[in-house]
């Protein structure tokens, strides 16, 4: 792990096992749920705390100074200090609309505080030879002794085998949280979030976090959902990753879970991502509890995309004999659908039923009518295994299934299966939501599947683009942004690290170094300050924001409100994203004695 507690302030995962293990030594079960909680709380932190990716194809040493660039770019990009350029190509031969880029980065720990705050993007367009800025999303920050690393997320047209530059502005003290408008949103809390962009509505589960609804946003709002009692779980369309146990005598379900056992979700302008995790349950849950095959499962939703992504990993840790198991099980109530499609293992796609021959090797599956043109096809994209030999990638379409409508299955191992400890099993698909194409269906949705497996290649770019009498109008900052705000900034800064958290009563720190703020706004003579805490038991904010109670003795407004030309301080919440470790500074981790 990349940060340990040496303070004796709190104790190791070892530590509390061996705490477990006295306790039921000592027959107190109770004391041992107490542990066994207290102990996930410490693999939270181990696990938040763990080293960086290490995958970052811009190092923190491919970087350059703002005073390089050509003297209009330089004005347009005045008050950012550092860039770095990348070059995105496109391989496959494909024209490209809305292609969403991921680039891992890292840059020094002395060149940047806060990425969601700093960092830019800006598309070079060789027309006007200037750079404009896109919308980006940051997330997955984490940071050593050295570097601070994290994921940029665009989005960027790209013609088949064509070259796009991209600028990635950072290093301003002064920048604020951009507020990027796409139509990508979220609402809701939890795991049962609503997701929407322009082609739908996803509505997961507040219970289980699994797909419960889609709803198209074509003229007559197609809405697929699953009624009737279920098996006793909330019904939903996505009925995979289940297995039954040996002898055929009970299924075990991530559906059957009370709420999610663990779950993540990372909410912003390009991507919402949903991850979920653990052992599914028993219909007898608890009186049978195994740990034998540990299931992980992610939805990926973007900006401006007629489809979803769906990844999964079933990881077996003890050997296990099982009856059946299916990863990949959509059903639909009522008859929305007349027509199934499916592609074969050479990527062709087909319509009708599938040959008995070819139930095993099915690469895509789906369905359509042909006169509302309204489809719902899952490309997949990925399925393998580990340390199994006979996985089967079928899964036919039916459009009777009895009681609902339509329906496919995939069992991925024969029935009656002995998996041993460490056999793994993994795919990723892509849901398709968009009207069925009139001409030439097969070629349109096969060459989507091809680019969905062929993403394009980002590359380091050391070297600006050859330019004419390059231009720019406009400035990347805003107002809030530039040198000229720097003494206004420093100034807030200052006092907001005179704001401690009473609740660490002799800790020498403050919201700043905690990680407590994650943004400062002026405007007009007007403060915001946005903040968080650092987990939900604390929704309580108030107490930092103004004087009160405890050992406080000015908040935040108090504070930045003696600073000459402050008139007004607003103090702002937010859960997203989540506090960790990574927010705090060296400073508060010596504090805090981690």
């Amino acid at each position: 792990m990349a940060y340990n507690t040496n303070s004796g302030r709190t104790d190791s995962a070892l530590e509390k096992l061996k705490l477990i293990e006295k306790a039921l030594r000592s027959n107190n079960p109770d004391l041992g749920m107490s542990l066994a909680e207290s102990l996930k709380d410490t693999l939270s932190f181990d696990r938040q705390s763990s080293d960086p990716n290490p995958k970052a194809i811009l190092g923190g040493q491919h970087f350059k100074s703002t005073k390089e660039l050509p003297t209009a770019w330089r004005k347009w990009s005045y008050g950012w200090n550092w860039f770095k350029m990348v070059d995105i190509h496109e391989t496959a031969g494909i024209d490209r609309k809305q292609e969403t880029v991921e680039i891992s980065d890292s840059f020094l720990i002395d060149q940047i505080t806060d990425p969601q705050r700093e960092i830019r993007v800006a598309r070079f367009d060789p027309i006007t030879e200037s750079p404009i800025e896109i919308p980006s999303q940051i997330y997955g920050e984490t940071r050593d002794k050295n570097q601070i690393h994290c994921n940029i997320l665009i989005q960027t047209d790209i013609a088949a085998h064509g070259n796009e530059i991209f600028l990635i502005f950072y290093g301003n003290e002064n920048a604020e949280r951009p507020c990027y408008e796409t139509n990508l949103k979220t609402t809701g809390e939890g795991c049962g979030i609503t997701v929407s962009n322009e082609h739908y509505d996803a509505l997961l589960s507040p219970q289980n976090g699994q797909m419960e609804r889609l709803i198209y946003k074509r003229q007559h709002s197609l809405e697929l959902y699953a009624g009737g009692k279920g098996h006793g779980e909330p019904p939903g369309i996505d009925w995979g990753h289940d297995y039954v146990d040996e002898g055929q005598f009970q299924k075990f379900r991530m559906r059957c879970w009370s709420e999610c056992p663990n779950y993540e979700i990372i909410q912003g302008p390009i991507m919402v991502q949903t991850r979920r995790w653990g052992f599914p349950h028993s219909p007898l849950h608890p009186l049978f509890t195994p740990s034998r095959i540990h299931m992980d499962v992610t939805y990926s939703f973007y900006s401006g995309l007629p489809f979803f992504y769906k990844e999964s990993q079933f990881d077996v840790i003890k050997d296990v004999s099982i009856a059946a198991m299916r990863d990949d099980e959509w059903v639909f109530s009522g008859y929305s659908f007349s027509e199934m499609v499916w592609m074969d293992k050479f990527g062709k796609l087909h319509e009708g039923p599938v040959p008995s021959e070819q139930t095993k090797e099915i690469w895509a599956v789906g369905f359509k009518h042909p006169v509302s043109k309204d489809a719902f096809i899952a490309l997949r994209l990925d399925h393998t295994a580990e340390n199994y030999d006979s996985l089967t990638h079928g899964g036919a379409p039916t459009l009777h299934y009895d009681g609902h409508g339509q329906l496919w299955s995939r069992y991925p191992v024969d029935k009656n299966t002995n998996l041993k400890e460490g056999t793994s099993f993994s795919q990723k698909n892509a849901y398709l939501m968009s009207a069925y194409p009139e001409n030439n269906a097969g070629s349109v949705i096969e060459t989507l599947r091809h680019q969905m497996m062929n993403p394009v290649s980002v590359q380091v770019r050391e070297f600006l683009p050859h330019l004419r009498k390059p231009q720019q109008a406009g400035t990347l900052s805003q107002p809030g942004e530039t040198p000229e705000n720097t003494p206004l900034k420093s100034a807030i800064w200052k006092k907001l690290r005179e704001v401690r958290d009473d609740q660490l009563y002799t800790a020498k720190t403050n919201v700043v170094d905690l990680g407590y703020i994650y943004d400062v706004r002026v405007h007009a003579g007007v403060v915001t300050v946005l903040v968080t805490m650092p987990h939900r038991g604390r929704p309580k904010y108030e107490f930092l924001v103004t004087q009160g109670g405890g050992r406080v003795e000015n908040g935040i407004q108090e504070r930045v409100l003696e600073i000459p030309g402050v008139n007004n301080v607003v103090v702002e919440f937010t859960w997203n994203p989540p506090w960790s470790i990574h927010r705090m500074t060296d400073a508060g981790r010596k504090a805090v004695g981690v």
